[in-house]
């Protein structure tokens, strides 16, 4: 009796300093995710694209054969130029960090609270955004730092930096690059694949916890070019057969497809007719579309240079053709695929069912037997395994920037730990703190780029352009020799 009445006062004081977070984590959030916000990712991405002469609608042809087409030709590979890994590879590194929670637990959450129209808007935003990170992989690569062994650094803070001359503004973006990586992976990932496991086949949390970080520990200590080898396996597979899992849905429900589609089109701009009043605006599903969209492929966040810096490339632009592509695999086709699924499902009015757990009971129900749940289930493992050992970069590249070189090795420990403790934590709040860390990382990441937009269109000019002269040229001449 006398230990329930003490522990009692323990529990009110923990629910009031978690409402006080809730409250200032919505205050934050509200502001960073207003429409003032959400304008300005949208018109930097259209900012870029028009001086990018729309790159990617114009010549996505282009972008595909000059990234996955060269990285299956292996042509240019063995070149002695600067970097740590293959071209390739340090995309695959990528890819495997912008799938991963997001494309499953982000995208039902997103049509739990904007509704179904909230995928039409992720979609949107996600081919707006290709210019965006087409950028910038392009300035993360110009600015990188080459270490006397042979290792990179590279980022958001460096093109800030050097680019801005504004080392407190590049430091402030490293603190915050560290907060984001913490967040989205150290939290939301391992969480997500703790929760699932549990759920799925009772596993305790504290063993799922122990095993990751102890994987996780073995792939990062390895440095850069252990995770490249690592994700240039695991990237094409989880993505894949994730995608087949979907295309499978698609095929053996095709009647529903067409039904679904239509209400995701006008649940994008008469949410409120479509929800019964739960989504009351055209700004809510365009909001949650945006925010989860940009949680997912990370474009505008400019976390993407941290990991394409390591490339071996003779010029920045032969590396940002991935960028377009990468969000196109990441969102037009992964998130699609689950936020198709969760609609044709109907379940996401379910007040029980959120995040990986209503993506999972979707694919249960639209394909026999078990197997739903069980691509889900592989899905959530492998790619938040992946964001694991991917994020531990980003974590680096921030306090590398702050701290110096030698804080390397203590920031790799860290974070196993950090799996650990994310593994067994509550998930509670973490997706609207997510949000609210993604919406301040990106105000100084924009605002670089329209600075250093200038170098962009003169970078363009001096590869892209000839280059994709010779693309043409090259593709004239296949067309003649097939006569």
């Amino acid at each position: 009796m006398g230990v329930c009445g003490s522990a009692h006062p323990l529990n009110e004081r923990r629910r009031e300093y978690m409402d006080l977070i809730v409250t200032i984590n919505d205050a934050v959030n509200n502001f960073v995710w207003g429409a003032p916000a959400i304008i300005m990712i949208l018109i930097t991405g259209i900012y870029l694209t028009v001086r990018l002469d729309f790159i990617q609608f114009k010549h996505m042809g282009y972008l595909f054969s000059r990234s996955v087409g060269k990285a299956f030709s292996k042509k240019g590979e063995g070149e002695k130029v600067d970097g740590e890994v293959t071209s390739f590879q340090a995309a695959m590194m990528s890819i495997s960090a912008i799938v991963g929670s997001g494309n499953i637990a982000g995208v039902a959450t997103a049509i739990v609270s904007g509704g179904p129209g909230a995928l039409f808007w992720m979609v949107v935003a996600a081919f707006i955004g290709m210019a965006t990170k087409f950028s910038e992989i392009a300035l993360g690569i110009k600015y990188r730092e080459i270490r006397k062994d042979g290792t990179v650094d590279g980022g958001p803070m460096y093109y800030i930096s050097k680019g801005l001359h504004c080392r407190w503004l590049g430091v402030f973006m490293s603190i915050c690059v560290i907060f984001y990586a913490i967040v989205i992976s150290g939290i939301i990932d391992i969480n997500t694949m703790a929760a699932v496991l549990d759920e799925r086949f009772s596993v305790p949390t504290v063993g799922t916890g122990v095993f990751f970080a102890i994987l996780t520990g073995i792939c990062i200590f390895g440095g850069a070019k252990r995770i490249g080898h690592v994700c240039e396996v695991l990237a094409p597979f989880m993505g894949g057969a994730y995608i087949l899992g979907g295309l499978l849905i698609i095929v053996l429900n095709i009647s529903q497809v067409p039904g679904a589609i239509a209400l995701i089109l006008e649940a994008a701009f008469t949410p409120r007719a479509v929800t019964g009043g739960a989504v009351g605006s055209i700004f809510i599903a365009m909001r949650y579309g945006c925010a989860r969209g940009i949680f997912s492929n990370e474009a505008g966040v400019g976390s993407a240079a941290m990991v394409h810096c390591n490339a071996t490339v003779q010029h920045p632009m032969e590396q940002a053709v991935w960028g377009p592509v990468e969000v196109f695999l990441d969102t037009v086709l992964v998130c699609s695929v689950s936020g198709i699924a969760v609609v044709m499902s109907g379940l996401y009015t379910d007040p029980d069912l959120d995040g990986a757990r209503l993506t999972m009971a979707a694919f249960d129900k639209l394909l026999p037997g078990s197997w739903g749940g069980l691509i889900t289930l592989g899905a959530v493992l492998l790619f938040g395994f992946s964001c694991l050992i991917t994020f531990n970069i980003y974590v680096e590249r921030g306090a590398t920037f702050v701290f110096g070189e030698k804080v390397r090795p203590l920031i790799r420990i860290l974070w196993v730990i950090c799996v650990f403790v994310g593994a067994i934590s509550g998930e509670s709040v973490v997706w609207d703190i997510a949000d609210t860390v993604n919406g301040i990382i990106i105000f100084p990441n924009l605002i670089a780029l329209w600075v250093l937009s200038k170098e962009l269109v003169a970078m363009k000019k001096e590869w892209t352009d000839p280059d994709m002269l010779r693309y043409k040229a090259e593709k004239e001449a296949r067309r003649m020799a097939k006569k």
